[in-house]
């Protein structure tokens, strides 16, 4: 995508500046400005779109980053409706592989739902006690009290067998897409809030529902829209400094600077330290970035060839790969998505390595081809989807939330109901637009209360 037209911008100060043009970066662009709001959005890359990436590979169009959407999740949905698109289903998986004790099993998914039942269900159990209600999760203050524990915390109390806890451990790796050790309890209950404590249904809102036409339609579906109402974007752009004062916020890039009221940055958690505030960020927020996500693990795409029936597979929390999905049968084989919690752990792009990895799950397996993308070392994202760490929940959300009096945040590291999905980052750019109209409208009435009592 081609820049806007450098030398307007450079003398043109804008109501709002929004950093990153992913998911919450478009529908903060889209609403401010249908609003008469002037915006300029700052993107580093050359897209739209963020951690969604809808590209043609392996010869059909794969969803290389954020894929999956579900009517328990509002905002998307609410999107998708306004816009007129649908969605498609993942396959009916009528075949599972699992681990009982290091031996593998081959059986049907209701099986695999079975086993998985008594450790998910036993680890959930107090969810809608401390998240009562999903989008509002500081409803009860006593659920800051558990954020000092880790999901391996809360397993290792559990009354289960060492073969139901590693399996709960897998499962909860592959949510987290990260190590378990330092994942917050606190997050994977606010997962499960959303879908009333149910894991079934969090499961399937996870890893069922595509957006048709890619995540791709659905964004430039938005960014359209803010192009329509005046929005302006500007791109291959890295943002430096973010300097704010009484009278105005200066967001300086490596060539130019550009001045507004407020700035929404929507940038990663995990790259957040990338940019200079001053005055610096409140302690909370520094200490998240400094503290970081645990989605830290990695996403393959990959030909399996011999195979044509859909099917899932759950391995071993540490595997290079921890979950399989077989979602498009081809011409001699199928297509499949691979996940791990460690993105170090191999590089999906190396045939042999997927192989290897693939064959602790699958004996025998032959990989004909395979791609991916590292999000983790990508200097624009640092992260896969965001789950956060032990601590942040209590010590720093609400400081992301509050954000200051021109900086705020928005995007799925700082959402309030489903953190990590397309939806969460819909959501608190919602938010986070409407407080800005609203605190626009209380400003302008309060000029015009002084104006008017100046006059008498």
């Amino acid at each position: 995508m081609s820049d806007i037209n450098q030398e307007r911008l450079d003398t043109q100060r804008f109501d709002t500046i929004i950093i990153g043009a992913g998911f919450a970066g478009l529908t903060a662009a889209r609403d401010l400005a249908a609003e008469g709001q002037s915006v300029l959005v700052i993107e580093g890359r050359d897209r739209i779109a963020g951690r969604t990436w809808y590209e043609e590979r392996l010869g059909m169009g794969l969803e290389l980053g954020g894929t999956w959407v579900h009517w328990t999740q509002p905002y998307v949905w609410r999107e998708l409706n306004h816009y007129g698109i649908g969605t498609v289903k993942s396959p009916d998986f009528q075949r599972a592989i699992w681990f009982e004790d290091g031996e593998r099993q081959d059986g049907s998914l209701e099986e695999l739902l079975e086993a998985m039942a008594p450790g998910c269900d036993a680890f959930g159990v107090e969810t809608r006690k401390y998240f009562p209600r999903a989008f509002e999760p500081f409803t009860n203050p006593e659920a800051a009290d558990l954020d000092h524990l880790s999901v391996d915390d809360v397993i290792a109390t559990l009354e289960l067998t060492d073969s139901q806890k590693q399996r709960l451990r897998t499962f909860w790796t592959l949510n987290f897409n990260g190590s378990t050790d330092t994942a917050a309890y606190t997050q994977a209950l606010r997962w499960l809030a959303a879908t009333n404590g149910d894991w079934q249904v969090m499961w399937e809102a996870c890893a069922t529902y595509k957006v048709e036409g890619g995540t791709k339609a659905l964004a430039d579906a938005i960014h359209q829209d803010a192009l329509g109402h005046g929005a302006q974007f500007l791109f291959n752009t890295r943002v430096a400094e973010v300097v704010t004062d009484a009278d105005r916020a200066t967001v300086h890039t490596l060539t130019a600077e550009y001045v507004a009221d407020r700035v929404i940055v929507t940038v990663p958690l995990q790259i957040l330290g990338d940019i200079s505030f001053t005055p610096a960020l409140p302690t909370p927020i520094n200490h998240a970035a400094a503290r970081g996500q645990t989605g830290l693990g990695t996403k393959a795409w990959f030909k399996l060839k011999g195979h044509a029936e859909p099917f899932m597979a759950l391995g071993e929390p540490d595997w290079p790969f921890n979950f399989l999905q077989a979602e498009y049968p081809v011409e001699d084989g199928i297509i499949v998505i691979g996940f791990g919690s460690d993105a170090s752990a191999i590089d999906v792009t190396d045939l042999a390595q997927v192989t290897d990895a693939v064959q602790r799950i699958i004996p025998g397996a032959e990989i004909e081809a395979t791609t991916g993308h590292d999000w983790c070392s990508d200097e624009f994202a640092g992260e896969t989807w965001p789950m956060h760490s032990v601590g942040h929940f209590k010590e720093s959300f609400t400081a992301f939330v509050a954000g200051t009096d021109r900086v705020r945040f928005a995007g799925a590291d700082y959402a309030l109901g489903w953190g990590g999905f397309i939806d969460g980052a819909i959501e608190s750019a919602t938010q986070q637009s409407r407080r800005i109209l609203n605190e626009v409208v209380a400003s302008a009435s309060t000029e015009r209360t002084l104006s008017e009592a100046s006059q008498k």
